[in-house]
C-alpha cells in the first residue's frame, strides 16, 4: 500500500510542478524531435501526473478496502488513472482551442454611430464618444461641416488611431 501511496502523492507533486514551471518541462521533452506532435498532447505533465496520481490512489483505495492482492489493485488503479489522464488530456485540449473574439482595429470604427462632446468647427478637430467592442471610446474627430456638443454623428474613416472623420447623422 505504501508503493500506491508514495505514486498518488508523486502525481500530486507534479502536476504542482507542472503548475508552477508552465510548460518549462514540456518545453525541454518537447524538443525530443521524432516526438514532438506524435502524440498531440498525450505526454504532457498535467495527463502523465493524472495518470500517476490515479494510479496510485486507485491502487490504494482497492488494495485497502477489498481482499484482492497487489495484481488487481494495480490493474483498477491503472483503469483509473488512464480515465484520469484520457479526462485532462480532454480537457487541456478543450482549453487550449478555446478562442476568443479579434481583437477590435480602427477599420471597425467605421460606420460606427455616437454622439460630439466637443463641438467639431468646419474642418476643425473636436471629440467624439463612441462604443468599440462595447466600451466607450473617446476620439478626436474631424468633419468638413461644424457639429455641435451632443449631435449624434457617424464615422466615415479611421484618421489615425486616436483620430476619426464624423459627418452628422441626418433625420
Amino acid at each position: 500500500m505504501t508503493v500506491f501511496l508514495g505514486l498518488g502523492i508523486a502525481g500530486i507533486v507534479l502536476l504542482v510542478l507542472s503548475l508552477l514551471l508552465d510548460g518549462v518541462l514540456e518545453g525541454l521533452l518537447g524538443g525530443a524531435g521524432a516526438l514532438d506532435g506524435l502524440f498531440d498532447g498525450l505526454l504532457s505533465l498535467p495527463v502523465v501526473a493524472g495518470f500517476v496520481s490515479m494510479l496510485g490512489f486507485g491502487g490504494a483505495l482497492v488494495l485497502g478496502t477489498t481482499g484482492l492482492g497487489a495484481g488487481p489493485a494495480t490493474v483498477a488503479g491503472a483503469c483509473a488513472g488512464t480515465g484520469a489522464g484520457w479526462l485532462t488530456w480532454k480537457l487541456t485540449r478543450a482549453l487550449m482551442r478555446d478562442q476568443t473574439a479579434p481583437t477590435p482595429r480602427g477599420d471597425d470604427l467605421v460606420g460606427t454611430a455616437g454622439s460630439v462632446v466637443t463641438a467639431i468647427p468646419a474642418d476643425g478637430y473636436g471629440e467624439v464618444l463612441l462604443r468599440l467592442a462595447g466600451q466607450p471610446v473617446k476620439l478626436s474627430a474631424r468633419s468638413s461641416v461644424a457639429v455641435a456638443r451632443g449631435t449624434e454623428i457617424w464615422v466615415a474613416e479611421t484618421l489615425s488611431p486616436t483620430s476619426v472623420a464624423v459627418r452628422p447623422v441626418e433625420r
